[in-house]
């Protein structure tokens, strides 16, 4: 176990995520901080067309002061079904539907310090949709081969974790 929480206290509250500081008590009986970002679950999505290609989308990143190359990903709303979630941001990121959707399984994005969790899933039966999202036009969507995305991830051209993480998962059971 990662240890027994002491204390727990939020010291921001934000739109998209939270900080607490929390005392934990380790196995060897001392005690530590952990500072610990509360972030909802969110989805992401590997998209295959009809020809067999991966649809990635480029967008600017300000955290990391440049461009990424990502799958399609986002957050769910309240309540709102994982499933339900990555239809909705496939439409709004690509301007593309999946008639198809299977779960590919889940990761947390940084355990070591956030809560977030991401369902992956394979979208499949794109059919074209308008776009639908507020902030799309900083959106480019780049369809790749599934050979080219695992050089993209080779040559360090996807620098993105939860992109890495589900391409190769979907290329594995290729």
């Amino acid at each position: 176990m990662a240890g027994e929480a002491l204390s727990s206290r939020r010291i921001y509250e934000g739109k998209i995520l939270n900080l607490r500081l929390d005392e934990v008590r380790l196995a060897d009986g001392s005690t530590t901080r952990r500072e610990i970002v509360e972030h909802g679950a969110c989805v992401a999505i590997v998209a295959v067309d009809g020809e067999g290609r991966l649809l990635l989308v480029k967008q600017p990143r300000p955290a990391t002061e440049k461009e990424l190359l990502e799958i399609p990903a986002g957050c769910l709303e309240p309540g709102e079904d994982p499933a339900d979630a990555a239809r909705r941001e496939l439409a709004e990121e690509t301007g593309f539907k999946p008639q198809k959707v299977e779960r590919l399984g889940g990761f947390y994005s940084a355990p070591g310090f956030c809560t977030e969790y991401l369902h992956l899933y394979l979208a499949s039966g794109l059919v074209p949709h308008r776009l639908t999202a507020e902030d799309t036009d900083e959106i480019e969507v780049v369809k790749v081969k599934p050979q080219q995305a695992l050089e993209l991830i080779r040559s360090g051209a996807i620098e993105d974790a939860k992109s890495i993480a589900g391409l190769l998962r979907y290329l594995c059971e290729e």
